[in-house]
């Protein structure tokens, strides 16, 4: 399977989600988009987000004030 890395270390709310959602569209239905954030606001983003677009959000976890999402791009409908 297909996993690629985005990593928006720094930046702070809307711009992982919007990065996120841009290097989404560029990917196959069921790749997986790894992203990396340090904005605490994401730990609440991207699961909305996920629930919003119906992408799924297969993994959500910190370490050391870097969050780590993993998420899997939707099915082609």
């Amino acid at each position: 399977m297909s996993e690629t890395l985005l990593d928006v270390q720094g930046l702070s709310c809307p711009l992982p989600v919007l990065k996120a959602n841009k290097a989404l569209r560029a990917l196959p239905p069921g790749a997986q988009l790894v992203v990396l954030a340090t904005d605490p606001a994401a730990a609440k983003d991207f699961p909305a987000y996920c629930a919003e677009t119906g992408h799924e959000l297969v993994e959500a976890a910190e370490a050391e004030g870097v969050w780590r999402f993993v998420l899997r791009k939707k099915e082609a409908a």
